[in-house]
């Protein structure tokens, strides 16, 4: 309200006093009592007292109004609450956390990382069912990204929990404890340690329930976890489309892509929900090929468009449901290259152009074993690695020499055959994983 409103409302209110003594003072002189008089008197003071009271909250209005006014010239706008600091998000921090860690880690390590191997492979031993000062020496020289454990490896429950737990406790940086534990026949924990088997993923696609494989994921990640393992390779994202495939058999879900990505949407949720990452399997789509990539090559004659119709989808429905990593076969696949025999596993045009672009993939990719005779047979493992990488991998897992394979990477680094910023893009996208768990909600 400004000054001129409030003098018209004063003057209105004193004319109303003034009609209402000049009523009282009829009244007395027709009365012409003393009642009158005291009336009129009584009036006087009454209108006086009321003026006063009016000045007094004028005033105080005024005062306030000369408050707030010089406050918004301070500062350009009405302050009515103290500002809210702006708190980081939980992305942020993450983010911050992530970028932290890599800025202060050497070439060596960076490299390092990028790795999942045997834990014969990292130590040098036979058979590794312990972890001890061997282990703690070597994850000091060669501080890898993770470890990935096979039936040879299990012996009892308190066995594999202080295995687990050792190695962890040795590592300089947070380590991906792995296994294949996908239901079925591969089954490497449950059936070491004689847990109940969630059965082969074939029988839960044929129920046609999603449920069930969601209970599945769930039922393998707790025991998983309980043990100390943080990934699983699995579930499987094949879809059956040769009946002759016996590599892949049972362990699909199916035949039908839509019935395979319910199945693998559901499984990957049921296993991080209880914090364990999983890996959907094997990209492109081994479903359709033959051949074995243990024992040789392995060729899908497939088109891009009957791939996008198909084998695709379980894959595209795995990223959707959130699977913190993806595994790429060994899989050649002209159809999707235009003609480029390499395998998926080191084909950029596969990788970057398909799995990144296409499908808007922006985890981990990680290759499948790089021992196994369709790499090995063909290719050094400094070679393969190197390739990997440069065609977008983020980590590459059990080369068939570890120590020659990341002293290749770290030289190609520095030659300038590969740049720095992809390893430490790929090295970002493994500690986004690793961390998101560390921060509370």
């Amino acid at each position: 309200m400004n000054r001129r409103d409030m003098r018209r409302k004063r003057r209105v209110r004193n004319q109303i006093i003034s009609y209402i003594v000049a009523v009282l003072i009829l009244a007395g002189i027709v009365t012409g009592g003393v009642m009158g008089i005291r009336s009129i008197a009584s009036a006087m003071e009454e209108k006086k007292a009321a003026e006063e009271s009016q000045a007094q909250a004028e005033s105080l209005a005024q005062e306030e109004a000369m408050m707030q006014s010089q406050t918004e010239n301070e500062t350009g706008e009405a302050q009515t609450e103290p500002p809210v600091e702006n708190v980081p998000s939980k992305e942020e921090l993450l983010e911050e956390l992530v970028e932290s860690c890599v800025a202060n880690m050497s070439l060596e390590d960076k490299v390092a990382g990028l790795f999942i191997v045997t834990p014969e492979q990292l130590t040098g031993v036979t058979k590794a069912v312990q972890a001890g000062s061997g282990t703690e020496e070597a994850l000091k020289k060669y501080p890898v990204g993770g470890l990935v454990y096979f039936a040879q490896n299990i012996q009892s429950a308190e066995q594999l929990k202080e295995m687990l737990s050792k190695t962890a406790g040795y590592a300089t940086y947070p380590l991906f404890l792995g296994v294949d534990e996908e239901g079925g026949s591969v089954a490497r924990v449950a059936d070491q340690l004689k847990l109940t088997n969630v059965g082969p993923m074939a029988d839960i696609g044929a129920g046609g329930d999603a449920s069930a494989a969601y209970t599945a994921g769930q039922t393998i990640g707790t025991y998983l976890g309980e043990y100390g393992f943080n990934l699983d390779f699995a579930p499987i994202a094949d879809v059956l489309t040769n009946p002759d495939n016996k590599v892949i058999g049972d362990r699909a879900f199916g035949s039908d892509p839509a019935v395979v990505s319910q199945m693998v949407a559901s499984a990957v949720q049921g296993l991080q929900d209880t914090g364990i990452s999983a890996c959907i399997k094997h990209f492109p789509g081994h479903g359709n090929t033959s051949g074995d990539s243990h024992e040789g090559s392995v060729k899908t004659d497939r088109t891009l468009e009957e791939m996008q119709a198909a084998e695709f989808l379980p894959f595209q429905a795995g990223i959707d449901a959130g699977t913190d990593m993806v595994m790429v076969g060994h899989i050649s696949a002209p159809g999707l290259t235009d003609g480029d025999a390499e395998p998926a596993s080191m084909n950029e045009k596969i990788i970057t152009d398909i799995l990144r672009k296409q499908l808007g993939y922006n985890g981990i990719v990680i290759t499948d074993a790089m021992n196994m005779s369709a790499i090995s047979e063909y290719y050094a493992a400094d070679e393969a690695a190197i390739k990997a990488l440069k065609a977008g991998a983020d980590m590459i897992l059990m080369p068939e020499d570890f120590v020659k394979a990341y002293e290749g990477v770290v030289a190609a680094v520095k030659d300038g055959t590969i740049d720095e910023n992809r390893i430490n893009d790929s090295l970002k996208r493994v500690y986004r994983v690793k961390y998101a768990g560390t921060l509370e909600e």
